[in-house]
């Protein structure tokens, strides 16, 4: 079994664009596995690269976000190596670290494609080091802002040349020993959070981060199972109770064996397209259900969607569980906004659930959805509005009058502008499902961003 190298990632947005037609020719049965959770991806691949020494991942997703950050590490002087397994559909991933403090002066810029997690988490382990990198990035990719990673990077040290308005192309050079700091979240972002903290790995002292709001606490349970010295506290703050973590730097990092479970965010488009077509009854097997990250199937159930969890045991310190969900009746509830952060990702499908249940479903507190791959909100409301929704757009939620479990039209006439945006293709997709006439996307080669095997998954389920 050699070890090798993945094929160099390609920018999923350079060709000529692949349309694709959703329809519903049945409902959703047997058993499927979605691919491995990308937050905890990115993250192996990261931390074992500052390990010393070789750590092992199975269940890694292989979607062109992660392989950008596997080629982004190499850069930097790890072994990135993917070796197949007899018997078995996935591989297994070795990395070969260069310990905290060992990342080199990449040679070129750093492509993140269409990968926000990459560049941010990224921009995070460079701030420390006394090194120069340049980050590039797709259109979609180059529009995202990064000033929210940039100006506390810059206060421990880091400094930033490039465009104006803090999007890519971005120059930053790292300052070693770089400056250890407390800073209090303006929003709440794992993204943010853990640049921080991977920027205080090497940054000698104690670096605090608060967060006002609970966000997905992947890197705080990973660095833990590295070896880093983190603390979590509650403390008193301005808006009430609030978490207090603490990074103590020049980390010397361990390397780990680790499983990834399955993206609750990837099953996200399996569990509301089982819910919403009828006749179906399908298992998702080793769904993640980090509590920071499992809110849409709390909200679901909230709606009347039956989603029972099976199987229930930990992995590598993350709760995992398979998946049954059948259609079911759903009622549009008013979504509690503080519980946005745990299901950040999920909302483009939400909306297209409760475009087909019974009444009105209110969202809000979601601004944060307004600045990611593509403005989610207005693209999510023109979409479902064009397969024959009725939404009313506000500025930090739409309003969604559902059908009551009749078919949507669809989108007859006119494809659906995906906007380069991986989750609008697939929320959309699901849409289709639940159509009379299909809805026809007008560019599925995004979805390879964060599910390679989307469309030959989806093809499996339906019977």
């Amino acid at each position: 079994m050699a070890l090798s190298k993945a094929a160099p990632v390609t920018n999923a947005v350079t060709d000529a664009p692949i349309p694709h037609r959703f329809t519903a020719p049945g409902p959703l049965t047997g058993r499927i596995r979605v691919p491995g959770d990308k937050s905890i991806s990115h993250r192996s691949i990261m931390l074992g690269a500052l390990a010393i020494g070789e750590t092992r991942v199975t269940g890694l997703l292989e979607g062109e976000d992660v392989m950008a950050t596997a080629a982004a590490m190499r850069a930097m002087g790890a072994q990135v190596l993917r070796q197949a397994q007899d018997g078995r559909a996935d591989a297994e991933w070795r990395v070969h670290g260069v310990g905290v403090g060992g990342l080199l002066q990449p040679r070129t810029a750093l492509d993140m494609g269409n990968s926000g997690t990459s560049t941010r988490l990224l921009m995070g382990l460079v701030a420390s080091h006394g090194i120069t990198a340049t980050f590039i990035g797709d259109a979609s990719l180059s529009g995202r802002p990064m000033s929210r990673v940039t100006e506390p990077l810059g206060r421990m040290g880091a400094q930033f040349h490039g465009a104006s308005g803090g999007t890519l192309p971005i120059t930053m050079e790292g300052l070693c020993p770089a400056v250890p700091i407390e800073y209090r979240l303006p929003v709440a972002s794992a993204q943010v959070k853990s640049a921080v903290m991977l920027a205080a790995l090497n940054t000698p002292g104690i670096t605090t981060v608060i967060e006002p709001v609970p966000t997905r606490d992947h890197s705080e349970r990973m660095l833990k199972g590295f070896g880093a010295d983190v603390e979590i506290e509650e403390v008193d703050g301005a808006t009430g109770r609030e978490r207090a973590i603490r990074v103590r730097g020049e980390a010397d990092l361990q390397p780990q064996i680790i499983e990834v479970p399955g993206d609750p965010s990837s099953a996200a488009f399996f569990v509301v397209a089982a819910l919403l077509v009828e006749g179906s009854d399908l298992v998702i097997e080793n769904v993640g259900l980090n509590p920071t990250r499992a809110g849409l199937f709390e909200v679901l159930r909230q709606m009347g969607g039956h989603i029972e969890e099976m199987n229930t045991r930990e992995v590598g310190g993350e709760p995992v569980a398979d998946l049954r969900v059948r259609h079911s009746a759903l009622t549009g509830i008013e979504v509690d906004p503080a519980i946005a952060p745990s299901m950040i990702d999920e909302f483009p499908v939400l909306f297209v659930a409760a475009s087909l249940a019974e009444g009105t479903t209110t969202t809000s507190g979601l601004e944060e959805l307004r600045v990611k791959e593509s403005d989610r909100l207005a693209a999510m409301a023109a979409a479902l509005t064009g397969a024959g929704a009725t939404i009313e757009e506000r500025e930090d939620g739409l309003v969604i009058h559902g059908t009551g479990g009749a078919p949507l039209r669809g989108s007859a006439n006119s494809a659906t502008q995906t906007l380069l945006d991986h989750r609008i293709a697939m929320s959309m997709a699901v849409a289709g499902l639940a159509s009379r006439d299909g809805v026809e996307v007008d560019d599925t080669r995004p979805i390879a961003t964060s599910f390679p095997n989307f469309m030959a998954l989806l093809g499996g389920a339906v019977r």
